[in-house]
């Protein structure tokens, strides 16, 4: 014990001692203090917690109502195009894209070699009347006797692809699928024709080849002038015309024989 006294007694030189806190007085609510100056009128009564005057704030009373937060904005609520009644909604040939009076014109175009086609009109994707076409094709096949609704399909859509690969190769400003389609249906318009006199009399003879060699041009010409048209390609219609030449020819080799 004796050498544990000496420790703490050699070890700890300090000038502090327990008495000299008997001797420090804390003026709290006194004038002569050092805190008496910034906390004079705070109430150290309380125990438990310290709060500084400055931060203690007048308590008001509760009223019951909940604080709720001003909306920032407005929710606007999204107007239909169409009213919500049936009076005010769109025709259904309208909201499937069918426009009756686009398909009259691009008939007429095709009917009229000469007239000047529309670029705007021409340039969409209309593939209503070319599946008409298609079918009225095939129909006036069937009555000659050739069911050819097969080859038909089947040639339109590799000449499709074919010219849709040629005209972008071609063209400056390109041109979809869709549009390529929807000319080359319109304008196997003029094979109808040659279809529908194949049912009357036979094409093999002189006659029937002079015909054919015409309806052949009527179709690729058309089809040149819309390409033309369609993509700003001047100048180039009769580099157009060939290929056009070359699908419609088998057009009318299936309408002959």
């Amino acid at each position: 014990m004796s050498g544990f006294e000496n420790l703490n007694t050699d070890f700890y030189q300090t000038s502090y001692s327990i008495d000299d806190q008997s001797q420090q007085s804390y003026d709290y609510g006194g004038s002569g203090g050092p805190y008496s100056k910034q906390y004079a009128g705070y109430d150290y009564s309380q125990q438990g917690r310290f709060v500084p005057p400055d931060m203690m704030q007048s308590q008001q009373p509760y009223t019951g109502q909940i604080f709720q937060p001003t909306q920032a904005y407005t929710p606007v609520t999204s107007q239909p195009l169409y009213g919500n009644s049936f009076e005010d909604e769109p025709p259904l040939l309208e909201e499937l894209g069918i426009n009756f009076d686009h398909i009259w014109q691009k008939t007429l175009t095709v009917l009229h070699p000469l007239k000047v086609a529309d670029g705007s009109i021409m340039n969409e994707t209309d593939l209503a009347g070319p599946m008409v076409f298609c079918l009225a094709f095939g129909a006036t096949l069937l009555l000659a006797g050739k069911i050819q609704f097969g080859y038909v399909y089947g040639i339109s859509a590799i000449g499709c692809l074919g010219m849709f690969c040629l005209l972008n190769l071609m063209s400056m400003t390109g041109v979809s699928f869709g549009c390529v389609a929807s000319v080359l249906g319109y304008c196997l318009l003029p094979m109808i024709l040659l279809s529908s006199f194949a049912v009357i009399f036979s094409l093999q003879g002189m006659i029937g080849i002079i015909l054919t060699a015409g309806i052949i041009g009527w179709c690729s010409f058309s089809a040149s002038k819309i390409f033309i048209s369609a993509l700003a390609m001047e100048g180039q219609q009769l580099l157009v015309a060939y290929p056009c030449a070359l699908l419609y020819g088998v057009f009318a080799l299936i309408s002959v024989f």
